[in-house]
C-alpha cells in the first residue's frame, strides 16, 4: 500500500518542502560521487549518522540534525521524498514557511531521540528523513483527517489505485510502526520503527496550536474533516491488463 498523491491542493508554493527535497537529493548524489571506498563510507556515517551509543555518552549531538539528511539507498530516499511531497505542502501552507522548517527539524530530532530511548546502547547508525516526515504526517492527520489520499495497492497480481480518507491510511501506517517497534530487535538494524512512531506523535502534538487557532473541533465541523477548499479531481486511473 503506497500513497501516490492526495486530493488536497496547496494554494501557495511550498518553498521549504521543495528545498528539503532538493537538499536530500543533493546530499545523496554527492555521497554517490565522492564516497568510493568502504573506509570513506564508514568514516562518513560515523561522523554524520546518529549512533545511539555515542549520543548516550554525550558525543556527536550534531548528528541529531545531520542524520535527517542522509539515506541508505535510492529506494529509501525515493520513498521518503514521495511522502514529504504528498503531505508537506499542505502543512507548510497552514504553518508558514519558517515555522514549518522549525517544525520539520524538531520532529526529526524528536524522532531520533525516540529511537535512541528504545535502545540507547545500539551501535547501529541511523539515517533518514522518515522521522521528520512522520511528524508531517501526524500534523496532516490532525488538520485534514478526511482528505482523500490515492494509494497504490499491489498484491502480487492485483493492482488498484484507491482513494481513501487520510485517517485510515495514516492510522494504519502508525499502527504498523507500533507493531514493528514491539516485534523487531532494534540492535539488528533495519527500519527505525520507534523513530517513525515518535516523530508521528510529536508532529501531531506540535500541530495542536495550529488546529486550535483554526477553531479546533469547529474547524472539523465546518469542513467535515476535509480541507477547507475544493478537492483536486483526477481522472480515473487504470492499470493495463495483459491477458494470457
Amino acid at each position: 500500500m503506497l500513497p501516490i498523491r492526495d486530493h488536497n491542493p496547496s494554494e501557495a508554493r511550498p518553498y521549504v518542502t521543495l528545498t528539503l527535497i532538493g537538499v536530500n537529493v543533493l546530499v545523496y548524489v554527492w555521497g554517490l560521487a565522492t564516497l568510493q571506498t568502504d573506509l570513506q563510507i564508514n568514516r562518513f556515517y560515523f561522523n554524520y549518522a546518529l549512533i545511539p551509543v555515542l549520543l548516550s555518552e554525550g558525543q556527536n549531538a550534531a548528528a541529531l540534525v545531520t542524520s535527517i539528511f542522509l539515506h541508505g539507498g535510492f529506494m529509501h530516499l525515493a520513498g521518503n521524498m514521495l511522502f514529504l511531497w504528498i503531505f508537506g505542502d499542505n502543512l507548510e501552507e497552514e504553518m508558514g514557511h519558517l515555522p514549518f522548517l522549525a517544525f520539520y527539524l524538531a520532529c526529526g530530532i524528536g524522532a531520533s531521540l525516540a529511537q535512541v530511548l528504545g535502545d540507547p546502547t545500539s551501535q547501529v547508525p541511523m539515517v533518514g528523513a522518515s522521522g521528520a516526515i512522520a511528524g508531517v504526517m501526524g500534523g496532516y492527520l490532525l488538520l485534514f483527517p478526511k482528505a482523500r489520499v490515492d494509494i497504490f495497492i499491489f498484491l502480487v497480481i492485483f493492482f488498484r489505485i484507491l482513494p481513501i480518507p487520510a485517517w485510515i491510511m495514516l492510522g494504519l501506517w502508525f499502527g504498523l510502526q507500533i507493531l514493528g517497534g514491539l516485534s523487531v530487535d532494534t540492535s539488528a538494524g533495519g527500519v527505525a520503527y520507534w523513530a517513525h512512531a515518535g516523530g508521528f506523535v510529536l508532529g501531531l502534538a506540535l500541530t495542536v496550536p495550529v488546529w486550535l487557532r483554526r477553531g479546533a473541533r469547529d474547524y472539523w465541523r465546518r469542513n467535515d474533516g476535509h480541507p477547507p477548499h475544493p478537492e483536486a479531481q483526477y481522472r480515473r486511473s487504470s492499470v493495463p491488463v495483459v491477458r494470457r
